[in-house]
């Protein structure tokens, strides 16, 4: 069960999306990178071992997403990370935390109570 504040900032598709695309390697630097600075694809692309047209997919999918945002200066097409979009993605682990950590306290309560 999610916490109703986070949900209606994200929908459960974008949720998906948001950790669809975070499950990769190269996404989670790409996203890292953006985040610290604007950084053209073509320089992502001279930073990894795959083609130009591989990091542009990998910036599609972190697009569709939400996590970084692509802008035309000119020929180029700049990468700028969502910071929102991150926050929003941990405040939904934050509070699956706090519901795990819930449950374990009540076990915790639970098992106290059956020693005595």
């Amino acid at each position: 069960m999610y916490n109703q504040m986070v949900v209606y900032e994200l929908s459960e598709e974008q949720v998906n999306k948001v950790f669809r695309a975070l499950a990769d390697a190269t996404r989670r630097d790409i996203v890292r990178r953006t985040l610290h600075a604007e950084v053209s694809i073509t320089d992502l692309a001279s930073s990894y071992d795959m083609s130009f047209a591989a990091v542009q997919k990998h910036v599609a999918a972190l697009e569709a997403a939400g996590l970084v945002r692509k802008i035309a200066r000119g020929r180029e097409r700049i990468v700028r990370g969502q910071p929102d979009t991150i926050r929003h993605a941990q405040e939904l682990l934050t509070s699956l935390e706090d519901i795990w950590r819930q449950r374990i306290s009540r076990l915790d309560d639970f098992l106290a109570d059956e020693a005595t």
